[in-house]
């Protein structure tokens, strides 16, 4: 006789019941642990966060965190993304511990041990709660592709390399020089 287990998903609850010690992201109910990014990943985490919140102070579009910054999507998804940005409009979102519901801007900076589940599961999550922007950085081969909201789901728009320029239509008039964030 087969037996049936029960599969039991964590919530919220439980994500902020565990130790701190530790950075944790939970993703379709399971708990995964974010190992240490290395020193590449955050020289260019360092470079988008300087750039990225010198602009929307200086015109006051809105706010811009790090990780570890929890940002509740559901109560089975809770995620850390590398960057984020919350516009004006969606400052109802940020609350004393956490952000609840989707930012406009999510950054992920590719890592050897987050790398599929950056581009695989947190691409489809964040496109099902919301996100209008997705950056998928590359600091290995040095790239960013862009994913816009397109008809309710996140859409590769271009991907982006050293030489080239990088705005958005959510902070208007910025524009990175990818020389200069993945410069050694």
């Amino acid at each position: 006789m087969a037996t049936t287990e029960r599969v039991v998903k964590r919530t919220y609850e439980d994500y902020c019941a565990i130790a701190d010690d530790k950075r944790y992201e939970l993703l379709d109910g399971d708990l995964m642990m974010v190992p240490a990014p290395n020193i590449r990943h955050q020289r260019v985490l360092g470079r988008l966060h300087i750039e990225l919140a010198r602009f929307t102070r200086q015109h006051g579009l809105g706010e811009v965190f790090v990780a570890p910054c929890d940002v509740v999507l559901s109560d089975t998804d809770v995620v850390q993304p590398d960057v984020l940005f919350i516009s004006r409009a969606r400052e109802d979102s940020i609350t004393d511990e956490n952000v609840r519901g989707a930012p406009d801007l999510v950054i992920e900076i590719l890592s050897p041990s987050t790398a599929d589940r950056d581009v695989g599961y947190k691409h489809h999550v964040y496109s099902r709660h919301g996100v209008l922007e997705y950056w998928i950085v590359d600091p290995m081969v040095e790239t960013v592709a862009v994913h816009r909201q397109r008809e309710g789901r996140l859409e590769l728009a271009g991907t982006f390399g050293r030489r080239d320029r990088l705005g958005t239509a959510l902070l208007e008039g910025l524009q990175l020089d990818l020389d200069d964030i993945f410069a050694s």
